[in-house]
């Protein structure tokens, strides 16, 4: 699952992070106390109002500090709602209830506590040396094997975690065959790999990647869609599991191992998996409940059925989250759990509710779907999707982070949709998957900053192949959403 890059404060000077934070400060106070034209507010027969106007002020100052990183993403998101009260766009306590009173809080905290037990207990570690024991010692089917692992992990715990999980097994493969740093196409291709395999995971399931569940958020709020996980599943795993091996032959196209094979035998690295130690009884336990988490998630329309009450995601990794500390079940102490909680990131993905939902009530949103996308409304459904594939894949360049991203485009998305009289779904799906994907940039996401602190590629490295796999992708997914949306009616 996507977090938020940390600010690299000690990056910028003092002088330049004032400079940042005087510029966004600047431009919401113009928003909030200077009328734009009433031309300029103008889009066919919708006028953006006071209120709208302020709340794109808000949004403007967000960005201007989300892009720089002045400071820290999850605290420009608690400013954004302080300033949207005190410009009186909504009430305080009314836009802190849109998000931290979101069930999604619940959801990713869920999903944190499980991924921390599966990273501790070695669970994840054991599945990830099974896995590529059996990838034999191929240089390129070990790149191979690393992107399937990665892809495999990532739909059911946070992607971060997975890169960090894979990144030290990828370096010690590099470190035992002496490849050079930057100088090695074989480090660069299984370094990115660390990176790009849990990112495709990502798309594949809400759990994957954090702008997954910040989106059914707003379609939930917005539009009164409850996307379960099985319905996002349908799109996020065909995508999925059809990118795979393209982002292989992208990887092999641009760096083509310099060794074929690696000095160890296959039975080599058999024999590593066949030396990991028996499972204990955490280990046991944390498997049990992964088991469990992933059972009552699938099977959620049959216990709807049973109970007759509304389930929505975070309830089956709520309880399941909840039973590690029952009494004699998981070894480890929440205090010890509770360190490794991002908690930034929730933050920053409950204030993004906050912020995206005011947007939407302050009539901010519509205007600026009118605004920008207003004449797509008769288009071929194919390539509507295919222009919202590429048009948010390439919006993220600029915005820096997937759960950014994810802000500032599903809520337009929706309000696009009502707009122009068309499914919600068939606009908000494409944006939602496309959001998690982040070949590009290595500041997009702490998955890709891993594997690049190993020190084996570069930022153009992964910037130019990037770009190619972000090429490939987005006709793949913008397919794969077509035909499963054509063969359920939403096209």
């Amino acid at each position: 699952m996507s977090t938020p890059v940390p600010s690299p404060t000690g990056e910028m000077t003092l002088t330049k992070r004032w400079i940042y934070l005087g510029i966004a400060l600047g431009i919401a106070f113009f928003a909030r106390f200077v009328p734009l034209p009433e031309a300029w507010r103008t889009v066919g027969e919708l006028t953006l109002r006071p209120e709208g106007q302020a709340a794109l002020g808000v949004l403007l100052f967000a960005l201007v500090l989300w892009m720089t990183e002045a400071i820290p993403f999850h605290i420009t998101g608690l400013l954004g709602i302080f300033l949207l009260a005190v410009f009186g766009v909504e009430d305080f306590s009314a836009t802190v209830r849109l998000g931290f009173g979101n069930h999604i809080f619940i959801f990713f905290i869920g999903v944190l506590i499980l991924s921390s037990f599966i990273t501790r207990s070695g669970l994840g570690n054991r599945i990830s040396v099974f896995l590529l024991s059996r990838t034999g010692n191929s240089t390129g089917m070990i790149i191979f094997g690393f992107l399937a692992v990665g892809m495999l992990l990532s739909m059911w715990i946070t992607n971060t975690a997975v890169a960090a999980m894979l990144m030290p097994l990828g370096v010690a493969i590099l470190k035992e065959e002496g490849v050079t740093p930057l100088k090695s196409k074989f480090g660069k291709g299984l370094m990115i790999a660390c990176a790009w395999g849990p990112i495709i995971g990502g798309i594949m399931a809400p759990s994957g990647a954090g702008p997954n569940p910040l989106a059914i958020g707003f379609m939930r709020e917005m539009a009164g869609i409850e996307l379960t996980f099985l319905g996002w599943m349908m799109y996020g795993v065909p995508a999925g599991l059809l990118i795979l091996f393209p982002t292989w032959v992208v990887l092999m196209v641009f760096f083509k191992p310099e060794i074929s094979h690696l000095t160890k035998t296959k039975e080599e690295l058999r024999a590593e998996y066949d030396a990991l130690p028996t499972p204990d009884r955490e280990e046991k336990v944390t498997m049990i409940v992964f088991a469990l988490t992933v059972f009552l998630w699938l099977s959620t329309p049959l216990w709807e059925n049973l109970l007759g009450i509304n389930i929505p995601i975070s309830m089956p990794v709520l309880l399941t989250g909840a039973l590690f500390f029952f009494p004699g079940v998981g070894a480890t102490p929440w205090k010890t759990v509770e360190e490794e909680i991002s908690w930034n990131s929730i933050i920053l993905i409950v204030s993004g509710i906050s912020l995206g939902m005011v947007l939407y009530q302050a009539g901010a949103a519509e205007w600026l779907a009118m605004l920008f996308l207003g004449g797509i409304g008769g288009v071929n459904p194919f390539v509507l999707v295919l222009a919202i594939v590429l048009v948010v894949s390439f919006i993220k360049i600029f915005l820096s982070s997937n759960t950014v991203t994810a802000t500032i485009i599903i809520p337009i998305m929706i309000t696009l949709s009502t707009a122009l009289g068309i499914d919600t779904l068939s606009v908000t799906i494409p944006a939602a998957l496309t959001t998690s994907m982040a070949f590009i940039l290595v500041t997009s996401t702490p998955t890709n900053v891993i594997p690049y602190s190993s020190g084996y590629f570069s930022i153009r490295d992964m910037a130019i192949s990037g770009t190619v796999m972000t090429l490939v992708a987005a006709p793949i997914v913008a397919v794969t959403i077509f035909v499963i949306g054509k063969m359920t009616g939403l096209y």
